[in-house]
C-alpha cells in the first residue's frame, strides 16, 4: 500500500514510524513532514490546511490511504473533500470533528445526551461574560470556543484572573476567531487523564490511557502549551475504570453523534478529569493527542495499518486492538521562548546518541545544508522540537531511559520538564 500521513510534528513521525513496520506498506509520504520523517518516508512540501493540492498529490502518486494527523484540516473538511473524490481517507467528516472545533458544541451535545461534564455557559458579548465571572463563584474555567492550539484554557482562581482571561479571548483576539465566542464553567477537581478509541461510527476499540502535562513549568507551574510531555499507562487506570468510561461517555458520545446525523469515525479523544463523583469530560478531540501519540504507539501490538483500515471499512467491531504493558515515557523538548516567540535554526546534537537508548520522534525539525561540510544538518524549527520516549516494564525504567537518553542532546535554548511521570513512579512503587 502506498499511504499520506498529513502533519509535521512529533504525532505524526510517530505515526509514520509504526506505519512503516508494517509489512503492507510499499510506500509512506509525509505532507509536510520534518527532519524526522524524511528519514523513513518521502516528505511532501505541502501545508495540512491546503486540500487542494493534497488530493492532487494523492492522485498523482496513487496514494491508497490518507492518514490525518493533525485536527485544523480535519475541522476544515478534508475526509469530506477526499470522499467526494473517491479516495481514501482516516478521520472524522467536518460535521462530527465539531466536536473539537467547537467547546460550545461540544458543550450542548454533552449536555442535550447527560454525558457527564462540567456546569457551562457560553458567551459570544463581552459585557456579558465579564458581568457573569464578577458574580460566579470561583474558580472557573475560561475556554476560547475554536481552535488554539491547546492554548485557549485558562483556570481562573481569582476575578482579575477570569476578567484577563474573558479580554484576552473576545477583546484582545489571543486566539483569533477562535476565541469570538467562550465558555466558562465550573471549575472541576481531581485528576486529569487522556482516553483514547478507534470508531467506525457504531463500535468502538479497547480504550487505551495516557497523562500529559500542558503546563511548561516542573510543578505544573508556567504557561499552557501544547504539552510537555506524557506517559502510558497511568498507575490509576484499572479495567473497572474503563468500563465505566467506556459506558458512561465514550459509547454515549459515539451514538449521540450518529444519532444527529454526525457519525463518527476516526480516532475519539477524551480529556477527563476523575472527580470523587466519578469521570467528567473536560473536552473531546478528534484525533490522536500530541503528546500522548508518541506513548501510545509503541504500546500498539499489532499492525497500524490493520486497525485503521478496519476503521476506515466500518468493521471495528472485528478489531482486536490490544495494548500491550510495555510503560512508556515522553519528555518534549522545546525551544526558549515557547510557548510565546521564539528562534529557530539552532543546529541539534546528540540524536544518534540518544536513539541507543529511546526512541526520539521529531516535531519542529528541518535539514538544512551545512555551508562547510555540504552535508545536511538537523536544526530546530519550531517551539516544540522533539519528544524522547523511553520505554520499559515499569514506568520507573522508561522514565530513567527517557531521561538519559535526552542528556546526549543539546541545542541552544533546549528547555524541557524534569518531573514527567516523577510522581506517577513515586506512587506505582
Amino acid at each position: 500500500m502506498r499511504i499520506l500521513v498529513i502533519g509535521s510534528g512529533a504525532r505524526e513521525h510517530a505515526l509514520a514510524w509504526k506505519l512503516v513496520q508494517s509489512p503492507r506498506v510499499d510506500a509512506l509520504f509525509v505532507a509536510p513532514g520534518n527532519a524526522g520523517t524524511a528519514r523513513i518516508a518521502t516528505n511532501l512540501p505541502i501545508p495540512p490546511t491546503d486540500l487542494d493540492a493534497l488530493a492532487q498529490a494523492v492522485q498523482r502518486l496513487a496514494i491508497d490511504l490518507t492518514v490525518v494527523g493533525p485536527e485544523l484540516p480535519l475541522a476544515l473538511g478534508i475526509v469530506d473533500r477526499f470522499r467526494q473524490e473517491g479516495l481514501k481517507v482516516f478521520g472524522p467528516t467536518r460535521s462530527a470533528a465539531q466536536i473539537e472545533a467547537s467547546k460550545v458544541f461540544a458543550k450542548g451535545l454533552m449536555e442535550r445526551w447527560g454525558i457527564p461534564t462540567a456546569p457551562a455557559r457560553a458567551f459570544a458579548d463581552v459585557q456579558e461574560a465579564l458581568r457573569y465571572v464578577q458574580s460566579h463563584p470561583l474558580p472557573l474555567v475560561v475556554k476560547a470556543d475554536g481552535l488554539a492550539g491547546g492554548k485557549g484554557v485558562t483556570v481562573c482562581h481569582t476575578r482579575q484572573e477570569a476578567e484577563q482571561a474573558v479580554r484576552r479571548a473576545m477583546q484582545e483576539k489571543a486566539f483569533g476567531p477562535a476565541g469570538e465566542r467562550i465558555l466558562v464553567e465550573t471549575c472541576l477537581v481531581g485528576r486529569e487523564v487522556s482516553v483514547f478509541t478507534f470508531t467506525d461510527g457504531k463500535n468502538l476499540s479497547p480504550l487505551v490511557s495516557a497523562c500529559d502535562y500542558k503546563r511548561l513549568l516542573e510543578g505544573d507551574l508556567g504557561p499552557n502549551t501544547g504539552g510537555m510531555g506524557s506517559y502510558s499507562p497511568p498507575e490509576f487506570w484499572t479495567p473497572a475504570l474503563a468500563d465505566t468510561v467506556r459506558r458512561r461517555i465514550m459509547e454515549p458520545v459515539v451514538q449521540a453523534l450518529a444519532s444527529e446525523g454526525r457519525p463518527y469515525q476516526g480516532v475519539l479523544y477524551a480529556g477527563l478529569m476523575l472527580s470523587a463523583d466519578g469521570p467528567y469530560v473536560l473536552e473531546f478531540n478528534c484525533r490522536l493527542g500530541d503528546p500522548e501519540a508518541q506513548v501510545l504507539l509503541p504500546r500498539l501490538e499489532g499492525d497500524l495499518v490493520e486497525v485503521l483500515l478496519t476503521v476506515v471499512e466500518g468493521q471495528a467491531q472485528h478489531l482486536p486492538t490490544l495494548w500491550s504493558e510495555l510503560r512508556c515515557v515522553g519528555v518534549v523538548l522545546a525551544s526558549q521562548g515557547y510557548p510565546g516567540d521564539y528562534k529557530k535554526g539552532f543546529p541539534i546534537s546528540g540524536i544518534e546518541e540518544a536513539e541507543k537508548g529511546a526512541v526520539v520522534f521529531h516535531a519542529g525539525t528541518r535539514l538544512l545544508v551545512d555551508d562547510r561540510t555540504g552535508k545536511p544538518q538537523v536544526v530546530t524549527d519550531g517551539g516544540r522540537v522533539l519528544t524522547v520516549v523511553g520505554q520499559g516494564p515499569t514506568l520507573a525504567q522508561a522514565r530513567q531511559r527517557a531521561y538519559s537518553a535526552l542528556a546526549h542532546i543539546h541545542f541552544e535554548g533546549m528547555v524541557y520538564r524534569k518531573d514527567i511521570a516523577l510522581v506517577a513512579e513515586q506512587e506505582g512503587k
